[in-house]
């Protein structure tokens, strides 16, 4: 049965098809024959990215506000690929039992874009996002791995501490729809932690393009204005208990790790107040590193890491931790002040400069640690890593995917996944932070998981 359709047409604007024109069924054609047409599909698996996988005549439907092994009236809101489409679940059929309701009323098909899974309970977001990480390491690094994702403390909402609004043309902040630029107005977020919200939701901001917010763990609330092309304009800082807003002094207060650590006021830090000690732990606990070592630590931020892993190397190791911005590397230098067996060098990790500084080291590394961004370190300076030989890498990723595409090449280059864990750091999206260990498989052995056939 081929299920109800139903032309754009029909349905008015709202499902983002072209008014006037009426959709033929069967035209998957690059310029959007499905768009705006509605159907019945049953769900398959998540999917990386924030929706799970349907096929409806024998096209790919990756549908958004459903969960696996629903039945579901679909609306396609994209298509742009002869292969497949993107819809929205807008009627449930047959409901999953994991499926609750919202707790944002912003929410929903054609809404904020800002969460992914907030129809889901939480046991079953962090059973979505280990079977992301499972199928991302299994099609691109060929390893069947068995993944658990952690739940850090606090619960799904209130643990956004830093964050990115979008303001319209009006001046009234909100965030973005899905793989749209229109703006939805917001009075408040969930997600995000209170004093946050409040501080860009409940004003106006003529003129901006967004506003960056970030609560340190003094309380203290940093907002900056950005204009249209993201370049900073003006920051404003309000610390507990002033009634007036401070003299920005280009430093917010964090802690983890048992010590307490300087940032750029809403510059890179773990968006959830739990994650930065979540993952300190399994990097140490991974690195295992002992007096006299050497570790390298790359894209190193503020120091988090490098700073943790020094007094086990004790003053007669050597940490060196390699980070490009210039703003994280003044604050790495404070931070690591009291640590003479850590130092802080400024440069873009690529693979040349990446083999300079090896070179310049003149003891190989005996730990690499790294959190690169989202797209990852990338093919060659994975061959870099490799070729220095160190006993252990631990990998700290935000993106499965990148990830299991590094995994793979540190694979082909005499490295094993040895262990893998999963974090919840951003409940309620799509979106999941792991640490992996990679070892020196010198006997040739398998992965803690098995090689797929």
């Amino acid at each position: 049965m081929a299920g109800r359709r139903t032309a754009v047409a029909e349905r008015g604007r709202r499902g983002g098809g072209r008014p006037g024109r009426t959709a033929r069924p069967g035209r998957p054609d690059r310029g959007g024959g499905w768009t705006g047409l509605e159907f019945e599909v049953t769900v398959g698996p998540v999917a990386h990215g924030g929706h799970c996988v349907a096929r409806h005549e024998g096209r790919v439907v990756f549908v958004r506000h459903t969960l696996p092994g629903e039945r579901v009236v679909v609306r396609v809101t994209e298509d742009r690929h002869p292969g497949f489409c993107r819809a929205d679940a807008i009627e449930v059929l047959t409901p999953s039992p994991e499926r609750v309701e919202r707790p944002c009323p912003y929410s929903g098909p054609g809404r904020c874009g800002g969460c992914d899974w907030q129809h889901a309970t939480p046991a079953e977001q962090h059973r979505l996002k280990a079977a992301v990480v499972r199928e991302q390491l299994l099609r691109l690094a060929g390893l069947d791995v068995d993944v658990v994702v952690e739940e850090l403390p606090g619960g799904p909402l209130r643990w956004r501490s830093r964050a990115r609004f979008a303001v319209d043309r009006s001046g009234a902040p909100g965030l973005r729809r899905h793989r749209s630029h229109d703006v939805v107005l917001l009075d408040d977020c969930p997600i995000t932690v209170e004093p946050a919200a409040r501080a860009v939701l409940g004003r106006r901001w003529p003129g901006a393009g967004a506003v960056d917010v970030a609560v340190d763990s003094n309380g203290t609330v940093t907002t900056t204005r950005l204009d249209r092309q993201g370049r900073p304009q003006t920051t404003r800082v309000l610390r507990p208990g002033e009634d007036g807003p401070a003299q920005p002094d280009g430093r917010a207060a964090r802690t983890a790790a048992g010590r307490d650590w300087e940032v750029e006021g809403t510059g890179f830090w773990q968006v959830h107040p739990a994650a930065a000690d979540a993952l300190v732990s399994a990097v140490e606990g991974f690195a295992a590193v002992g007096p006299g070592e050497t570790v390298l630590d790359l894209y190193a931020g503020a120091g988090l890491f490098g700073g943790a892993l020094a007094p086990g190397v004790g003053t007669g190791g050597r940490v060196v931790c390699v980070e490009a911005d210039p703003a994280a590397c003044a604050a790495a230098e404070a931070n690591l002040a009291d640590l003479p067996q850590a130092e802080v060098w400024q440069g873009e990790v690529d693979a040349e400069g990446l083999a300079d500084l090896i070179d310049e080291l003149g003891t190989p590394p005996d730990v690499v640690v790294l959190d690169p961004p989202r797209a990852g370190a990338g093919p060659a300076v994975s061959r870099v890593l490799a070729g220095a030989g160190p006993r252990a890498v631990v990998y700290v990723a935000c993106d499965p995917a990148s990830l299991a595409r590094d995994v793979a090449v540190l694979g082909t280059a005499g490295y094993r996944l040895e262990a893998v864990r999963g974090f919840d750091a951003f409940p309620m999206t799509a979106h999941v932070e792991c640490v992996a260990l990679l070892v020196q498989d010198t006997a040739g052995r398998q992965p803690y998981g098995s090689a797929a056939r």
